[in-house]
């Protein structure tokens, strides 16, 4: 008898220990059937097939568009944007916000395993009697808990799925301050040697003033000359010498501008920068493709749909909320009166067992978070509509702007040339006695003007084509620093 009680005992702790086992097995088996929420399709837009501006209608070549900067020729520009690339504290710091996703990333995929904690007790007690008996008594206790959230309805692998969505968003958006970045150095650069070449013909302008100046004093001083033509001479000359600080100042402003996109101090850069060069004469021939390749190449685009993607995952994450969510527990432990014999103790505890959690009243509330992120996921499908309209609306900007300006220089050097020989004529017949000084002046002006429009000009279109290279997401490819998508 006593054995068979003895047996029976026996099997309903295997009955229990069974059951458990069985649960497990089953839970394990369901959290692998099912995902909550909508998946992720990516979206479709209609583009034109070509650009209403096209410089040439071939393919884009990629490899030119990663490494624009080298059809410049320029040795210093090349290193500028290589320096700026490793070192701007906007990259710096947009290569935090990667580390940062990456680590929020790792936060969100601990949820899928098993949790574990550790946990040790002591304790000491005294009882007095009333006679002053007293008693003493000790005791121990060590042990671990853990703890799994078993994913049945997929709500912690949606969660999983928006976090490696918002780090790919995090990684493109470096990529889109690297191509702002390359740009905005390129740009400053010709504005720079843009400045230098303005400056030299506004000195030269001013030393050639200069002279006729002093010459009509000399004449003016021995009897011999014009008060007006003298006072005209003055005037000009002073409103030449009045234009040199303007261009000293943007000439200023540019080398500061490249010392800090390089991550160095204003003025650290003048060394370098204050000799003067040459604006870069790169081939004005450039192959844009197609506008559906901006989809592919543009940082912002890319960063935009993948944070759509994200608002897609989220959706699933709130409609998780509506079901149960299952949990499994269990602890295991020592108990001891004593801490040298608490290994040793025969005294065993352990529990484990599957518990579930289910919010049965919540006035809506769920729903009502449901609803929000759909209309969150249309508010970022719609930024994601925006985003590759604007990006056309820049490519169709920067074409149109490179065009156009490529004619008005056309068109001021024709003017300048023009003007040149009209200033010989003017000085010739003032010197022959066949005009006045005035005209001379009229034809100075007109040069000087035309040669600095021309210089301004060299220098914008060199800028547009920068601007061109930027619309189209070039620069990134080559020169992305390096992040890890894990």
């Amino acid at each position: 008898m006593m054995k068979y009680t003895n047996n029976k005992k026996s099997a309903a702790s295997l009955l229990r220990q069974g059951g458990a086992g069985i649960t497990l097995i089953m839970v394990v088996f369901l959290s692998g059937c099912s995902r909550v929420g909508p998946d992720y399709v990516r979206p479709s837009l209609e583009l034109p097939g070509q650009w209403n501006n096209s410089i040439r209608k071939n393919t884009q070549d990629e490899q030119r568009l990663a490494g624009w900067w080298q059809v410049f020729d320029d040795p210093l520009l090349s290193s500028l944007i290589e320096e700026a690339a490793a070192d701007n504290l906007d990259v710096r710091e947009a290569l935090s916000r990667v580390r940062t996703a990456r680590l929020q990333k790792a936060g969100r995929e601990s949820s899928l395993y098993p949790s574990v904690d550790g946990n040790a007790s002591a304790g000491w007690s005294e009882r007095r009697g009333g006679e002053g008996a007293s008693s003493d008594s000790e005791s121990y206790n060590a042990g671990f808990d853990a703890g799994w959230e078993v994913d049945i309805f997929g709500g912690v692998r949606r969660s999983v799925q928006a976090s490696q969505r918002e780090l790919e968003a995090q990684v493109e958006d470096l990529h889109d301050v690297v191509v702002s970045l390359l740009a905005e150095v390129a740009i400053n650069y010709i504005d720079l040697r843009t400045y230098q070449r303005r400056l030299v013909l506004a000195e030269s302008s001013v030393a050639l003033q200069q002279e006729t100046w002093e010459l009509l004093d000399a004449l003016f001083t021995v009897g011999n000359g014009d008060a007006l033509a003298l006072a005209q001479a003055r005037y000009n000359l002073e409103n030449s010498k009045a234009r040199l600080p303007g261009l000293e100042i943007g000439l200023e402003a540019s080398m500061n501008r490249l010392a800090v996109l390089t991550g160095k101090p204003a003025g650290d850069l003048h060394y370098l920068l204050n000799v003067p060069g040459a604006l870069p004469e790169p081939s004005l021939q450039i192959a844009v493709g197609v506008p559906a390749e901006i989809l592919r190449q543009r940082p912002d685009i890319r960063r935009s749909e993948r944070e759509l993607a994200a608002q897609t995952a989220r959706i699933g994450v709130a409609e998780a909320d509506l079901y149960p969510r299952f949990f499994l527990r269990g602890s295991i432990g020592l108990e001891s009166i004593s801490l040298e014999k608490l290994v040793t103790s025969p005294a065993r505890l352990w529990s484990l067992g599957p518990s579930i959690s289910w919010p049965i009243f919540d006035a809506g509330a769920i729903r009502s978070n449901i609803k929000i992120q759909g209309e969150l996921q249309q508010q970022a499908y719609l930024r994601y509509e925006h985003t590759v309209l604007t990006a056309l609306e820049e490519v169709e900007n920067a074409l149109i702007s490179y065009v156009k300006e490529q004619q008005r220089l056309e068109n001021l050097r024709n003017g300048a040339a023009a003007a040149e020989q009209a200033a010989d004529l003017a000085e010739n017949q003032y010197l022959s006695g066949m005009t006045g000084f005035n005209n001379v002046l009229d034809a100075q002006r007109s040069l000087l003007s035309f040669e600095d429009q021309m210089a301004e000009s060299r220098g914008a279109v060199l800028a547009d084509l920068v601007r061109i290279y930027k619309s189209m997401g070039g620069g990134w490819q080559k020169l992305r620093p390096a992040v890890s998508m894990n």
